[in-house]
């Protein structure tokens, strides 16, 4: 597997995505194959398609409030975080533990990193849309047929610093299925799935990285994925509460906590 990162301008809302990929693939003479990768950081779609704000503008509940004193952030940051989120389950200072769109995430995944001064970026409002129509650009324009993976920054709990997510995909499985194989002695496997979306994105992560890098897409090359003609969103990925080991045991003492 092959991995090149695309050195690119800072992008600007209502900026043509397709067209500045294609152009800055050209400009480091690289030309797209059939089976090809394009692992897209969520911010580049932000931007695009005008999903920056400015927290400073907004109004604070008395909830945020409560909230924002809690965690030391600002209210306004805490109000937009209650409005983005699904639900919240604590935090620590600086960062609310939030459920969106079905993906545990910081802050209901706003971020004021790579930001001007005073705004801050949301998720993109369907990434699993927004996959789907680059994927269909590039082939309208290259006559090829690549995937693409929508990439933001996630958390493993009791593990430091931050690793590649995956919000959307289009054009490959996202998930393996081991169950009921068999391993090195035999032995039938009983629980395990390879999150391949997510490693994908991790080792496109590595590449993008969280600063002044400047390479926000990865030209992924030859990964061994099973490929498709489907978009896959946060639900395709997404583990059931019930199944899941770190979901079950937060949930069910949050529920309890409400109750009482």
């Amino acid at each position: 597997m092959e991995l090149f990162a695309l050195r690119m301008p800072i992008v600007k809302i209502g900026d043509n995505l397709v067209e500045l990929i294609l152009k800055c693939l050209n400009a480091q003479n690289l030309q797209l194959q059939d089976r090809d990768v394009l692992a897209i950081t969520s911010k580049m779609l932000s931007y695009s398609e005008d999903r920056i704000t400015e927290p400073s503008k907004v109004k604070p509940t008395r909830k945020a409030v409560e909230l924002a004193k809690k965690y030391s952030i600002s209210p306004e940051f805490a109000e937009l975080i209650l409005q983005e989120a699904d639900r919240i389950y604590g935090g620590v200072e600086k960062a609310v533990l939030t459920l969106k769109n079905g993906i545990m995430t910081p802050n209901a995944g706003i971020d004021n990193k790579n930001t001007p001064d005073e705004y801050a970026a949301l998720w993109p409002i369907n990434p699993e849309k927004s996959a789907e129509t680059i994927r269909s650009e590039v082939k309208k324009a290259t006559g090829k047929t690549v995937a693409v993976l929508i990439v933001d920054s996630g958390l493993v709990p009791l593990r430091k610093g931050t690793n590649g997510l995956a919000l959307a995909v289009a054009g490959f499985k996202p998930v393996r299925d081991s169950i009921g194989k068999k391993d090195l002695f035999g032995k039938r496997i009983m629980i395990t799935r390879q999150a391949i979306a997510d490693d994908l994105a991790s080792a496109a992560h590595l590449l993008m990285g969280e600063a002044t890098e400047r390479t926000p897409v990865v030209l992924v090359r030859e990964a061994p994925l099973d490929f498709d003609d489907e978009v896959h969103g946060a639900a395709d990925m997404m583990m059931p509460f019930k199944q899941c080991i770190f979901m079950n045991i937060i949930d069910r003492k949050t529920r309890r906590r409400v109750k009482r």
